[in-house]
């Protein structure tokens, strides 16, 4: 048997490569783990963690509004854009702390430096020049914002990774893209006092979200006060000698902004890793190919997270990491479960889903029924806010079984977590309606929707 210097070498210090090495080591295993910016990944340096703190900001305004009509007198409110980046990067570096004291306190050993690979068994130290051998390797890299260079004036935006230290609350933003990074930071920046523009190329925000999820959440967005401009895109982008940037559109449109921030998608962080070196396959866009049990086509050499495009997700990434130490340490093959997988949109209204939506379900069963509730919260009622909930189940005709549950409102993506685990586990439209409500609450919706509010079949609503 071949002597490694390590039984694991992991490349990549974010959620699912910490969690991988910690665990390892803590079995007892010889591991090192490589990062070359910041322990703790995309999410807890420069994605969902600092993002959710920049959304309960951005709601802070609305509820001083909200306060008024439940009797309150809220005094004159000031915000400071350099007050709360300041507390998000202590809060971030805190994180940071934890995810190196749990790899420390299980034995693992740190190199922050930048590691790439040279050959199926071994790893290049880029700080130091030194190379390492290691029985098997993980590649947790993430991934990045997609460049897009070919764009005139690309050096003029910004991307997200760029928005959460800016030196100064813009006065105004286009933010370019129709996905939940774009969706999310429009949010954000108009909550802050930011004149908000949205522009996509498509028909309706969030291509992928149940077309009432969609359609709702873009009349509550304009609604507020953000403009959005869909079946169009940036042509170009031009620094104007007072600092702000003029984009021009493809339909002729022409805006002054402070700042533009393209939010087009995010790509493998594999580029000079040294994949070819050790024979490793990729895609056409560069994400490493895995099998189902993580592995590619190099034997022990494993991918896990953003850089293999399966599922995007912080948790996605740890479970799979959790699924690697289950087979090769433990002795108990397991593949990752990506099926029916609960998400949020941290938008406002919050968007809540799991499972199939309407347009999907519509295509895979012959018929299906649609539960459907809309309606103005409790809370509204009071404050004079002018907003709405809607709330959709999504039942096979056949069997009952619900396969898709989708809430747009205030903690969506809270009650989206407890219904992943209701369709995980199969339960039926009965098994819902079985269900005693929980009083004054919005959630009672989903249990209280006894008859269907249409019916689908073949594709055609009926």
């Amino acid at each position: 048997m071949p002597d490694f210097d390590y039984d694991l070498f992991v490349i990549g210090g974010g959620s699912g490569g910490v969690r991988a090495a910690r665990v390892a080591a803590s079995l007892g295993r010889r591991v090192a783990i490589a990062e070359e910016y910041r322990f703790g990944g995309t999410c807890v340096i420069r994605g969902c963690v600092p993002k959710k703190l920049l959304v309960y900001a951005s709601q802070f305004h609305e509820h001083f509004e909200d306060a008024a009509g439940f009797g309150w007198t809220v005094g004159e409110s000031t915000f400071s854009w350099e007050k709360l980046i300041a507390a998000k990067d202590q809060e971030i570096a805190r994180l940071e702390g934890l995810y190196r004291k749990g790899l420390q306190n299980a034995k693992a050993e740190i190199f922050e430096t930048r590691a790439e690979l040279t050959g199926p068994h071994s790893v290049l130290l880029k700080a130091t020049g030194r190379t390492v051998t290691a029985e098997r390797i993980i590649i947790a890299v993430g991934g990045a914002p997609s460049v897009h260079g070919a764009l005139p004036g690309y050096e003029h935006t910004i991307s997200s990774n760029e928005a959460f230290d800016l030196k100064q609350l813009p006065k105004s933003i286009l933010i370019e893209g129709g996905g939940y990074i774009a969706v999310e930071f429009a949010n954000i920046f108009h909550g802050m006092g930011v004149k908000t523009t949205l522009i996509y190329r498509g028909k309706e925000i969030l291509s992928r979200f149940d077309q009432d999820m969609r359609g709702g959440l873009h009349l509550a967005m304009e609604a507020k006060g953000i403009t959005i401009l869909c079946e169009d895109v940036i042509q170009n982008v031009a620094l104007n000698a007072d600092g702000t940037r003029t984009a021009s559109t493809k339909q002729g449109k022409t805006l002054t902004v402070s700042q533009v921030f393209l939010a087009l998608g995010r790509s493998p962080s594999t580029k000079g890793l040294g994949l070819e070196a050790a024979g490793v396959a990729v895609d056409q866009k560069g994400a490493i190919i895995v099998d189902e049990y993580s592995r590619t086509n190099v034997p022990g050499i494993f991918a896990l997270g953003d850089v293999t495009d399966r599922v995007q997700l912080t948790p996605v990434a740890i479970h799979e990491a959790m699924c690697f130490i289950e087979t090769e340490y433990r002795n108990n093959p397991t593949s990752p479960d990506l099926d029916t997988i609960a998400t949020a949109v941290f938008s406002q209204p919050e968007i809540g889903t799991v499972g199939l939506s309407e347009e999907q379900a519509a295509k895979k069963f012959e018929e299906i029924e649609i539960y459907r509730a809309e309606f103005r919260p409790m809370k509204a009622t009071l404050s004079g806010r002018n907003e709405r909930m809607i709330m959709k189940l999504i039942v096979n005709a056949a069997d009952r079984k619900v396969v898709g549950a989708h809430i747009l409102g205030h903690d969506a993506g809270e009650m989206a977590q407890l219904l992943g685990i209701t369709l995980k586990a199969g339960c039926t439209k009965d098994d819902f309606d079985r269900t005693m409500a929980v009083h004054p609450t919005a959630a009672e919706e989903l249990v209280t929707m006894y008859s269907p509010t249409y019916r689908v079949r073949n594709g055609e609503r009926v």
